[in-house]
């Protein structure tokens, strides 16, 4: 737990000081599974996303990983934290719904999941996380 406590402080630090955080590797049994990040767009606005292989979805790894960055996004006093999901995925939809995340809309030939669907533009759902709507 100190280590944790450790890195997410550093993460703090580094999305004060830099447009981009990560980025930050997702380990299982110490192997790469994922990653995770964050870009500033400005002071107060930040957009995050995950990947994970797909053996490793559905086991929580995603909804910890974004539960880190919505605490560094609450550390640091962002107003507003967004995400894009494929609109087929269930399952990452509702990781963000788990870490309060609001759907906002869709997104129609948006950009392409190398992990998804391949070679293709596809359609995204955009949610968002504002503090006071938490």
């Amino acid at each position: 737990m100190e280590t944790t406590e450790q890195v997410v402080v550093a993460w703090i630090e580094q999305w004060r000081d830099n447009q981009r955080g990560g980025p930050y590797i997702i380990e299982a049994n110490a192997s790469l599974i994922g990653c995770t990040g964050f870009e500033k767009q400005d002071a107060n606005i930040v957009s995050t996303g995950y990947v994970l292989a797909r053996e490793y979805w559905g086991k929580g790894f995603a909804t910890e990983a974004l539960s880190a960055i919505v605490d560094i996004a609450i550390a640091a006093g962002t107003q507003r934290l967004y995400a894009y999901c494929h609109h087929e995925h269930s399952g990452s939809a509702r990781v963000l719904e788990k870490c309060k995340f609001t759907f906002e809309g869709r997104l129609r030939n948006f950009i392409e999941f190398p992990n998804y669907s391949p070679g293709e533009l596809s359609d995204v759902l955009m949610y968002s996380w504002i503090p006071d709507a938490v």
